[in-house]
């Protein structure tokens, strides 16, 4: 199984020096971590695309072609692309330029993201947002296939036998399809054969059995069952050398970060109670000692068989030097322990 990490390198709103020089503070921790991760022998890192005052990345590929030139072997990736807002012909350009620098190692996680901020901003309508997403998917994949294309849009551009460049290092793009839970998702990613990516960040991780398998099922009737499918698990993780360090270094973050979110969609602020209750051996939250989160990765493989696990840490305004600790003590002591336990 491959392990790594994603960001969405949120933004310290409160950083003493002012929200200009803390952004640029940002970024240059959020390199240093892909380079630490990259170091330590992790297998991917993905960055989000936001486009709020409190994340710092609106443009993924940007850090990511930045990181290209400074690892080594670590996967690159967006978590996720936020697709039914931008152009399919850029992401493509984008990120098969990221593969060449990087020699191969860009992968795209695309998705239809959690807000909405960036639909009126590139002057989309949001009573498009199903439509949008599947059209322009749709012209992706076209765009991986073959390097000249002829394409029909409703509500995309339109061209006829044009050369797309540049092409990728690799033959093609792997494209991942990032979902919530909608059994919708878990259809169409089946359909085109595409990995799967679900984000398990609330609730108890057995409730999505039946839509991964509804993934499987919808994959095996398409795909057929001789061929593989790759699905990965993305949550909320956090590492110390015990468990309770691990909790009160975490929860100040989490809870800003989660009870900022919910005052926007009607939830309740998190306790400290609701956080501790979350960390339970079968519940989302993977936050605790190395065997804890060993033990909770690999419950997690059992359930679904993932053949991909990532870790969100650097939540809200969680100290740098406590993301890079946990990224040491995630590399050095989690994942040996995972990958003997989850290979064939």
């Amino acid at each position: 199984m491959e392990l790594g990490l994603y960001t969405f390198a949120d933004l310290d709103l409160q950083h003493p020096d002012g929200r200009n020089k803390g952004t640029h503070q940002r970024m240059l921790d959020l390199m240093e971590e892909i380079r630490l991760a990259d170091d330590a022998g992790l297998d991917v890192f993905g960055v989000g695309e936001h486009h709020r005052a409190d994340y710092t990345v609106s443009s993924p590929t940007t850090i990511l072609a930045a990181a290209a030139v400074t690892t080594k072997q670590i996967k690159l990736t967006s978590a996720v692309t936020v697709l039914s807002s931008d152009d399919p012909v850029r992401v493509y350009q984008q990120f098969a330029t990221i593969d060449q620098l990087s020699s191969g190692r860009a992968e795209v996680m695309v998705g239809r993201g959690s807000f909405i901020e960036s639909f009126p901003l590139f002057g989309y309508d949001l009573n498009d947002y199903d439509e949008l997403f599947e059209e322009k998917l749709n012209m992706l994949l076209e765009l991986n296939k073959s390097e000249v294309v002829t394409w029909e849009g409703k509500l995309t551009q339109s061209f006829e036998r044009t050369g797309i460049y540049p092409r990728p290092f690799q033959e093609k793009l792997p494209i991942w399809q990032a979902v919530g839970g909608t059994p919708q998702s878990a259809v169409r990613a089946g359909k085109l054969g595409l990995p799967l990516a679900l984000a398990i960040i609330g609730g108890m991780p057995k409730q999505f059995v039946p839509f991964i398998q509804l993934y499987r099922n919808t994959w095996n009737q398409h795909q057929g069952t001789s061929q593989p499918f790759q699905l990965g698990i993305n949550s909320h993780v956090y590492v110390a050398k015990d468990s309770k360090q691990a909790g009160d270094e975490f929860f100040p973050a989490y809870a800003e970060v989660m009870s900022r979110i919910g005052r926007e969609r009607g939830w309740p602020p998190t306790s400290r109670q609701q956080f501790d209750g979350m960390r339970m051996p079968q519940a989302s939250l993977i936050v605790g000692s190395p065997q804890e989160v060993i033990d909770k990765i690999l419950y997690e493989h059992e359930l679904f068989g993932n053949t991909r696990f990532l870790g969100q840490m650097s939540l809200g305004n969680m100290p740098h030097h406590l993301i890079m600790k946990s990224i040491e003590l995630f590399a050095k002591e989690v994942v040996p322990v995972v990958k003997k336990a989850t290979s064939p």
